[in-house]
């Protein structure tokens, strides 16, 4: 895994985060700037990073995306897309 994915996967990890906390806090957190992140950092990537990873990415299926980092693609099935 190279930096930029290992930045994306921390990314991931910090939106579960929040997301799971969305309905102990207050106020809120602005998640949108968690999502330009992942944009940018999704921007970043090279030409030869897995292509399936990348579909994912563009297509903002953050779940496999985070399971294909993390090496647990199979148990998510593939995007129909």
């Amino acid at each position: 895994m190279n930096q930029t994915e290992q930045e994306i996967l921390q990314t991931f990890i910090e939106l579960d985060a929040s997301v799971k906390g969305l309905a102990s806090i207050q106020p809120k957190p602005n998640l949108l700037p968690l999502f330009a992140r992942l944009d940018e950092l999704a921007a970043q990537l090279p030409r030869s990073t897995d292509p399936e990873l990348l579909h994912f990415l563009q297509h903002k299926s953050y779940e496999k995306a985070r399971a294909k980092l993390e090496g647990q693609q199979a148990a998510h099935g593939s995007c129909r897309r």
